[in-house]
This record gives C-alpha cells, structure tokens and sequence, in this order.
C-alpha cells in the first residue's frame, strides 16, 4: 500500500493557535509547533502535506511552517463543524489515495531512531490496512480521547485487531465495550492522534454526511472496522497533548529532557524546585 499524503487537522476553535505555538526542539532551536510536526511527516517519507485550517489562517501557517511552507496544501473549513467534518473537507486531496492523518496539537516523541510517524507508515504498508496508533492510557483520561476495544494479533508487534470504537467513553462503556486482554485493569488503548487510512474513509464520511446527521470521525472509523481489516498499533513511543491543561508546559518538558540539553534541563528544574520548597 502506498502512501505518500499526509493531512494534518488544525481548523478547531480551541485548536487553531496551538500549533503556531513555539517551543525549544530536541535539538534546542526554537520551532513552532507545525515545524515539529511537519518534521515529523517528512522523517516517515511523505511530503504531499494537506492542512485544514480555518478561513483567514492560511498567512500565519505558512509563516509557522517556515521552510517547509511550500510543501503545503491549504485546505479551508468553511465553519467549525467538528473533527470528522474537517477530514471530509480534504476529500479532494486525498483522492482515492490512503493517508497519514495528524491532528495539529499534538506531538510525537519516538523512544527510537524512527519517528512515531515512520512507524505508523512502515506497519501500515507492511499490513496493508488501515491503522490506527493508540497508546495505553489511564481510565481518567478517557474523557479527551477516542477509544478501540479489540483482540491482540501480533504480540511483538503490540498490534490490534479493532472491534469497537467509542469517542470520549464514560469508564462504565469503556469497561464493558473496550476491555483489551493484557492491559492493566483501569487502562485503555485510547487513539494517539495518528492515523493511516485507506480511501475508505472518506466513502464512508460521505455517505454520514449524505445521510444528514450528526456525525462523529468514530462512525466512519466503526464502519471502517466492519467492512476491512483495521487494526490499531501501540509505537515506541508517546504522544503529548498541548491542548489541555499544562499541555504545552508538558510538552516542552518532554522535548527538553529527550534532548541535547537535558543535563542542563535537569539541573534547572532541580534548583526550580529546591527554591519553591523553601
């Protein structure tokens, strides 16, 4: 399977700045959080880069993405529908061609030589299916993201056959729909803002949005599941959420300690906390 797009979300009302943010990269040079994350794409080997943004965001993301503002796409979403409504506007991008898909306020930091992104994409291609990259996750920690229920298939290769998919489940649903064998109990396989899906998808978003109801990315996703092998990946490797509380503090946090600099991190955030314990 081919796959040579990326698309990237970032037109959310509580979204749209985050990924114009600054922080300091691994390598300690100062990076908006789109060059991160575009840097992250090109490592696995794509470089047809679709990006849904809201209308008037276009001028301030292309100054974000720096150097690798010509490699972009814009796509606009005329008004804040939701998350599946954003994939859907890039259906023209995506033609009949499987893609990455990230969501813009997350990063990724691969416990590996190879990014989160180029793992993904080599499973991907390996099992000629979708997949989706999830990460085990407390139950308190349900409320942010979507969840998959499903049984284990490849134990070296922590991958999932997906048989249920839920957006945002109550501990109660996750306990009696999502419960994967081999995980502690009170954690679950929660998506980790990463996808590769076949053309599928956007079949299947179509045919929500014809249908005239609300629509939910987790539909299209379940309809995904009952009609070809879809399967759900743990990486080495963890994503971190700047659009929660502290979320960009932890993700700077991450960078710095994973980096170059991580002594001289370390021994600022020694001397922070003997300081505020006087």
């Amino acid at each position: 399977m081919e796959i040579t797009k990326a698309l990237i979300t970032a037109a959310g009302k509580h979204q749209r700045t985050l990924p114009l943010q600054s922080l300091v990269d691994r390598d300690g040079t100062s990076k908006t959080a789109l060059a991160i994350i575009l840097e992250e794409i090109l490592r696995a080997g794509i470089e047809r880069i679709g990006i849904v943004i809201s209308p008037g965001d276009e001028a301030a993301y292309r100054a974000a993405a720096g150097p690798h503002a010509a490699r972009l796409t814009f796509i606009e979403q005329p008004a804040p529908l939701g998350y599946a409504h954003a994939i859907h506007c890039a259906a023209d991008f995506c033609q009949n061609d499987a893609f990455l898909l990230l969501v813009g306020d997350h990063l990724y930091l691969s416990t590996t030589e190879r990014g989160c992104a180029r793992q993904l994409v080599e499973i991907a291609r390996a099992e000629e299916c979708s997949v989706s990259a999830v990460q085990s996750t407390h139950e308190s920690k349900l409320p942010y993201y979507g969840a998959v229920g499903g049984q284990l298939v490849h134990a070296a290769s922590r991958l999932y056959q997906v048989e249920a998919v839920l957006e945002k489940p109550t501990p109660t649903e996750a306990e009696q729909k999502l419960v994967v064998p081999g995980l502690r109990a009170g954690y679950y396989l929660c998506f980790f803002g990463m996808h590769v899906l076949t053309p599928a998808v956007h079949r299947h978003l179509a045919a929500l949005f014809a249908a005239g109801e609300p629509v939910n990315f987790r539909n299209a996703l379940a309809a995904l599941a009952a009609q070809e092998r879809y399967l759900a990946a743990e990486l080495a490797g963890r994503r971190y959420d700047f659009g929660v509380k502290y979320g960009l503090l932890n993700a700077q946090l991450a960078l710095a300690l994973s980096g170059n600099d991580r002594d001289e991190v370390l021994r600022h955030m020694v001397e922070l906390l003997a300081s505020n314990s006087r």
